[in-house]
């Protein structure tokens, strides 16, 4: 591949759907967006593994969504790691891209470096939440942190929730070309059944805590079309799914050349963020002007920092807040 062909690539999500089998996915290469969501904050090597897990994942699950808005992922622990929350903003207008952004919260006296990332979490849930903008009623959906990674938590939000199977293979560490410095990249591939021929789950799952799995939604030849794709995704490498050799067009056809594979229009994903000092005040509103006096530093400003781009914020405290009810 040769350099151009990689940067075309890089911080994109590529639709497909395999006709043989009548399942739909997604490849996703991060790079830039990946760099710019982690260089917001010094975190320590095990979150960010979770960051760039959770970032690939949205870019991957947000694809999937007809976004007039914004699809969040959040995961709450009550282990070190107490918070990974990611945004995906969909397209403004056809050809433009996607927007992410991601944040972490944790406890660093209590964070083993030395253990991996997932275990940091302990037990907790793992959130989907839809915001179509305006007008609309936001969604949210919850499941229990199980398994042994946020994908595992992910196909199970998909399978409990959704009663569609879902998998995901991905792959994120940080890397160096010859001659260029560090930096994280991620990638990954999502494989979903059709919804359309999804069978009617059992009310008890045969997975983790009794959650459901493909096994408990699918049947007969779409049970067997289902775990022939699986296996096939299991023979995909790292270095396929981040390294620079591979596109994932041909990452497909080495992958699923048997069952009929069909790309579609990649989408574009960038580093962006929704903040504002219009929003920042918005906020600032439900607290009173007493409230407020707390707030105020001896410069005699209220400030605040977005956690997701880093963008600082000063305002003169007496536009904010509202009038308290007098005492009598």
């Amino acid at each position: 591949m040769t350099i151009a062909t990689k940067l075309a690539w890089d911080d994109t999500v590529l639709p497909f759907q395999l006709d043989a089998s009548g399942i739909r996915g997604r490849v996703a290469r991060l790079d830039g967006v990946l760099d710019q969501v982690l260089k917001q904050h010094a975190y320590p090597s095990v979150i960010e593994a979770l960051v760039a897990e959770m970032a690939v994942l949205t870019a991957l699950i947000g694809q999937t969504i007809k976004l007039r808005w914004k699809l969040s992922l959040q995961v709450r622990g009550k282990g070190a790691a107490r918070l990974i929350a990611t945004d995906y903003y969909g397209p403004t207008d056809d050809g433009q891209p996607a927007r992410i952004r991601g944040y972490a919260s944790y406890d660093a006296e209590r964070l083993d470096l030395n253990a991996s990332p997932f275990s940091q979490i302990g037990e907790g849930y793992f959130a989907v939440m839809l915001d179509q903008g305006e007008g609309m009623v936001p969604y949210q959906g919850f499941t229990p942190i199980a398994g042994g990674s946020l994908s595992s938590c992910a196909e199970t939000y998909f399978a409990q929730s959704e009663q569609i199977p879902t998998r995901f293979q991905l792959a994120f560490g940080e890397s160096a070309e010859p001659g260029r410095p560090m930096r994280w990249r991620a990638g990954g591939v999502m494989l979903q059944h059709m919804p359309a021929v999804g069978g009617v789950a059992a009310d008890q799952g045969s997975g983790e805590g009794g959650l459901l799995t493909h096994a408990d939604i699918l049947g007969g030849a779409e049970s067997e079309d289902w775990n022939r794709v699986n296996i096939l995704l299991d023979t995909v490498e790292e270095l396929e799914m981040i390294g620079p050799s591979v596109t994932p067009a041909d990452l497909l056809v080495r992958l699923f050349h048997e069952e009929s594979p069909r790309v579609f229009d990649a989408q574009p994903v960038r580093f962006g963020c929704s903040c504002s000092e219009d929003k920042v005040r918005q906020t600032m509103s439900i607290y009173s002007q007493k409230d407020i006096a707390t707030m105020t530093t001896e410069a005699g400003i209220v400030t605040a920092d977005c956690q997701f781009c880093g963008a600082h914020y000063e305002m003169d405290p007496k536009t904010l807040g509202f009038e308290g009810k007098p005492t009598e």
